[in-house]
This record gives structure tokens, C-alpha cells and sequence, in this order.
């Protein structure tokens, strides 16, 4: 019976996301809610292309930027252009430093950071 309980949970272990080579898969946990964010590689490069062939200026956040940061209201937010695929449209962007952040829009919080 023991053997049984483990081969389930190592079937589950082995099919999480966290084994994904193909995508990075970031969450997040606000107080009420969580989200998950996933960027494909190939989204990832499209979106630093973007970035490059637009000449998007940087901009300073004072405060340290990561994942579940909320972001100070003078800090201006972007709308994602449409070719960053439709699983990105609904967040706003910031370009800070060499990154590209992406923001939940109403909460103003990081739920992904590309570098």
C-alpha cells in the first residue's frame, strides 16, 4: 500500500509545471488571489526585440523591483502591444533597467520580470 501512495505522489511530482523546460512559470500571491504568468521563450524574445527596435527609455524605480513588488503610482505603466501574444494583453509594462516588468494593472503589482 506504501508503495502505491508514492508511486502517486512521485506521478504527481513528475507532471508539475515546475519540470517545464519549454516555459517559465512565475506566481504570485496577493492577500485574496493568486495569478500565474507564463512567458514561452519565444515570447520572451519577441518582447525584448520590441523593446530594442522601439528604443522604449528606461525608467527609475527607486525601490527595488521583483516579483509581488507593488509599484508606486508615479511609476508610469505601458499597455502590452498585441504581438506579445493575447495571454500578455491584459497587463501593462515598465522597462526598468535592462528588464521588462510586467504589472498586474488594477493592483499595480510585478507578477513577472524579464531579463
Amino acid at each position: 500500500m506504501k508503495y502505491a501512495y508514492l508511486a502517486v505522489a512521485a506521478a504527481v511530482v513528475m507532471s508539475s509545471p515546475a519540470l517545464s523546460q519549454t516555459t517559465t512559470t512565475v506566481t504570485t500571491t496577493g492577500t485574496a488571489s493568486s495569478t500565474a504568468v507564463t512567458v514561452a521563450p519565444e515570447q520572451r524574445t519577441r518582447i525584448r526585440t520590441y523593446i530594442s527596435e522601439h528604443k522604449v527609455k528606461p525608467v527609475v524605480v527607486k525601490e527595488k523591483v521583483s516579483v509581488g513588488t507593488v509599484l508606486p503610482a508615479d511609476v508610469e505603466l505601458h499597455a502590452v502591444p498585441e504581438d506579445w501574444g493575447p495571454s500578455l494583453h491584459t497587463y501593462r509594462y515598465v522597462y526598468s533597467g535592462d528588464d521588462v516588468v510586467l504589472v498586474d494593472p488594477g493592483s499595480r503589482r510585478v507578477v513577472q520580470i524579464i531579463d
